[in-house]
């Protein structure tokens, strides 16, 4: 095996995912498994998601691989971490090369160096793992040939961080093949959605990047910067999927759908003259949607889109740097119900500087807006992103780097957590309140206890205040 790939996510050790119970392939080392096949690298996949720390290492031992590359996000960092621990201990995979990549590793290179990662990858992947694994493989391990391979990092003789000059990124994704379902066992994940929600689902890619800047989000991966393949390509894809897995749903996992209308009607106008269309939802912007681009979003088979908000309070979102007002979420909602395609949204509490007028603001939004679904996160810098940078020097713990995550770093607020996990009881059960509201006699129980606790949450939010 001169390659294996994975992602150290296991579901097992999961709650939160146990719950919603939603999992999705690793899309990322499916697309390096496909180009690496492309160009006659042998390389298989451990798909960690349904499977045991106890299992992959076995396997680990059992096959001796020469080079194992992890994909490494916020969730995953720690697994890796100790399987990156254990392969170093381990005496029969001495010879085992560690390759991290990941929006995780690259703003903590020299970290994950020092722990026992041989090289890190920065950046899209694809070309870069590919010539990395064909250094290794052809050539001497030295200093000289990798420091002509574009986009790594790795210690020196001298036990210091050297990086590569930045590689260029695919500025045609044409080039790419579809991602290797083929090397997982998708079914697995097919049927978990399945028996817990009724329906399946497969995630796809058109696109790569974002052009926005929003504060809060990392682009450590793409960059700044916006890619797509052709609409004729991802009909190739979606084709694929619907004859090969039989799918109740398409999710695409890009950042922003509807960015190019010119992009998407061509896209609808193939779906339908090639008979692909598969139900999906995507995430997009208020600002990049209208009513025609909503047409053409029920034409496609668009049956549920999410539409970032964040935030109810205008002041919040221009703090953010979302660049898009309040009202035209709320619009966008609206209209996407009006055609017939539920519409969900986001919300982040406790971003810095946020009041208890910004929180009510949220509620006041989320009432009159009333889409169908909508999450809420409590707001945590990531490193390398503008909020982090905004926001250092005031962390309040510190924390042990192999032992905690981003999610973990707690900064000065306005309010304590124990505040926001009222705020969160009292923006839930208010937005309840109000979607019952609109037929009082069908669950009037209901709708006295979400008021009830609505007001219990607003007062302990007050308790907690005056204890600060």
């Amino acid at each position: 095996m001169d390659i294996l790939l994975s992602h150290g996510y296991f579901l097992e050790d999961d709650i939160k995912e146990q719950e919603i119970m939603k999992p999705y392939p690793p899309l990322g080392i499916l697309y390096i498994s496909s180009w690496l096949k492309l160009h006659k690298i042998d390389c298989q996949i451990f798909d960690t998601t349904f499977s045991s720390k106890t299992a992959f290492k076995d396997f680990l031992v059992l096959n001796k691989p020469a080079i194992v590359a992890f994909y490494v996000n916020l969730m995953t960092k720690l697994n890796i971490l100790e399987i990156i621990q254990f392969i170093k201990s381990e005496p029969t995979l001495v010879n085992t090369k560690i390759i991290l990549g990941g929006p995780e590793v690259t703003h903590s290179k020299e970290r994950f160096l020092k722990y026992g990662a041989d090289f890190i990858v920065i950046g899209e992947g694809e070309e870069t793992v590919l010539e990395l694994v064909r250094t290794i493989h052809h050539k001497t391990i030295d200093f000289e040939s990798l420091s002509v391979v574009s986009g790594i990092s790795f210690l020196d003789k001298n036990n210091g961080i050297y990086s590569t000059q930045e590689r260029e990124k695919l500025k045609d994704l044409d080039q790419l093949p579809i991602p290797d379902r083929e090397a997982i066992d998708l079914q697995l994940y097919l049927d978990t959605w399945k028996k817990h929600h009724g329906q399946n689902s497969v995630s796809i890619s058109t696109m790569r990047g974002c052009p926005y800047t929003c504060k809060w989000c990392s682009r450590a991966v793409y960059g700044l910067s916006y890619r797509r393949r052709s609409p004729e390509k991802v009909v190739e894809e979606i084709l694929h999927i619907k004859n090969t897995y039989q799918p109740d749903a398409l999710w695409f996992v890009d950042d922003v759908f509807t960015i190019s209308h010119k992009w998407l009607s061509n896209f609808a106008d193939l779906l339908v003259e090639r008979d692909a269309i598969v139900p999906f939802e995507c995430i997009t912007r208020a600002d990049r949607l209208n009513e025609e681009v909503i047409r053409i979003l029920k034409k496609a088979g668009c049956f549920r889109v999410w539409i970032g908000a964040e935030s109810g309070s205008q002041r919040i979102i221009d703090a953010m740097d979302r660049r898009v007002k309040v009202g035209q979420v709320r619009a966008m909602i609206q209209m996407a119900k009006k055609y017939g395609i539920q519409a969900g949204t986001f919300i982040m509490l406790g971003y810095p500087g946020e009041t208890e007028t910004d929180i009510e603001e949220t509620i006041h939004h989320l009432q009159i807006s009333d889409p169908d679904f909508y999450t809420i996160t409590l707001a945590y810098p990531i490193k390398g992103t503008e909020m982090f940078q905004e926001i250092e020097n005031d962390f309040t713990n510190d924390l042990d780097w192999e032992t905690s995550t981003d999610r973990q770093i707690e900064f000065k607020r306005n309010y304590s957590k124990r505040f926001y996990k009222f705020a969160l009881k009292r923006v839930n059960n208010e937005v309840a309140f109000s979607k019952l509201l609109k037929n009082p006699w069908h669950q009037p129980i209901q709708i006295l206890k979400h008021k009830a606790k609505s007001e219990i949450a607003k007062l302990m939010m007050l308790l907690d205040r005056l204890r600060a």
